[in-house]
């Protein structure tokens, strides 16, 4: 999830610290970098400008052209926001009269010898042009990574870099990577993705280099049966078959997931509410098929080039149907709109009927399938130790664990459970 943390002195302080960490990993020694007000480095080779500011870090920005530097921030984001339109707007003016030198401050510079091996050398090399690179900067999450934006010298962005640097990231990117690669062979009709440049393995750590999509076509407004077409496209692209929950792969693999989370309170009291689900439903027969894993206002948009959707890191086969849609609202209303989040598990459970129905999932399976995926989505924050990496809703049991567990005691058995 991408929820907007609010700025504190451990927010900041965090931001400045992955600078320190990500910078000397895309540019290693011999390579020397200087941040902002701590020196400075012998004929920089590349400089950036910090957006909006050190302690706010969000985007690493290419200075030396106008045209690259902004096309790196038009092209950062898809603002969610009247108010974030503004600001990229403000800074994109900023940038190209010249007032940036005062109104943005911040800036990193780096030396590189000529023959050092850094991340721009390896890419260009990989992909066999020499393209400028702008780097985003996430939230605190445990599977935060270098996300770098590769721009050509008129400002166009041409392709996006994932590099994952450790287990977990690592497994993120490889999953991305298959997940394109199978994606691109499915004759998609209802959205476009990106299409892989290039993967590889650099000093350890795994890449994939994907097309940048179309964002910049004009905007079409987002049609409740365009999304849902989409959604079903995707679960069927390898396809969709029917049989016992109990008996099923997913449940086999959820179990075994929910098996290695037991050291932890949380993780236990989420194992016990899986097994007392399928205890009480394991006789339904559910449909499972694909998902895009995190499909969210924020990982697509809607324009004349066709609904655009990217981020398929958490692409799974063999899930529930249904879950993109669940995990579209959740998202949706917790991020976008702002609701209390445990008030929007909630409404998710009361409302998963009607939102399932035109994927196929009958009345009396939709809330099994809503708490299957809360489940899932707990065993995932937990695995990946969200709340250890200081994510916003890393801490489950402030809002996800004690509405799933009320709403796991209520079911009533189905017949030929228990």
């Amino acid at each position: 999830m991408n929820a907007p943390a609010e700025l504190t002195a451990d927010t900041a302080a965090r931001r400045t610290a992955y600078l320190t960490e990500v910078l000397p990993l895309l540019y290693p020694q011999p390579c020397r970098i200087a941040l902002p007000r701590t020196g400075s480095v012998p004929q920089p080779t590349r400089s950036f400008v910090v957006l909006p500011d050190l302690r706010r870090a969000r985007l690493l920005a290419p200075l030396g052209s106008t045209r690259v530097t902004v096309g790196a921030v038009r092209r950062y984001s898809e603002p969610q926001s009247l108010a974030s339109r503004m600001k990229r707007s403000a800074v994109t003016a900023a940038l190209r009269t010249g007032a940036s030198a005062v109104l943005l401050r911040d800036r990193i510079r780096v030396s590189a010898p000529a023959d050092a091996d850094h991340i721009e050398s390896y890419l260009a090399g990989l992909l066999g042009v020499r393209l400028t690179p702008s780097v985003h900067i996430g939230p605190a999450r445990a599977n935060r990574k270098p996300v770098l934006q590769l721009l050509d010298d008129a400002g166009r962005s041409i392709a996006f870099v994932k590099i994952g640097v450790n287990d977990l990231t690592r497994g993120l990117v490889r999953t991305e990577a298959r997940a394109m690669l199978t994606l691109a062979q499915a004759g998609l009709r209802h959205l476009r993705i990106p299409a892989v440049l290039g993967t590889g393995q650099w000093h350890g750590n795994e890449l994939v280099a994907a097309s940048a999509l179309p964002i910049d076509a004009s905007r079409v407004p987002l049609r409740h049966e365009t999304l849902a077409a989409a959604m079903r496209e995707v679960c069927g692209v390898a396809g969709v078959r029917r049989q016992p929950l109990a008996e099923s792969e997913y449940w086999a693999r959820l179990r075994a997931r929910l098996g290695g989370l037991t050291d932890v309170e949380d993780g236990r009291t989420l194992a016990a509410a899986a097994r007392d689900l399928v205890g009480r439903t394991g006789a339904q027969r559910i449909d499972f098929g694909c998902w895009h894993g995190d499909w969210t206002p924020w990982n697509m948009t809607s324009t004349s080039e066709g609904l655009l959707v990217w981020d398929w890191e958490r692409f799974g086969t063999e899930v529930p149907v249904g879950f993109d849609p669940l995990h579209y609202r959740l998202q949706a209303a917790i991020v976008r709109d702002g609701r209390d989040p445990r008030d929007a598990v909630a409404d998710l459970l009361t409302m998963c009927g009607p939102l399932l129905y035109g994927f196929g999932v009958p009345g009396g399976s939709a809330r099994t399938t809503t708490l299957l995926y809360l489940i899932d989505l707990a065993a995932r924050y937990l695995a990946d130790r969200q709340a250890e990496a200081g994510a916003r809703l890393g801490v489950l049991g402030t809002w996800l664990l004690p509405e799933l567990v009320a709403a796991v005691a209520a079911v009533p058995d189905v017949e030929g459970c228990r």
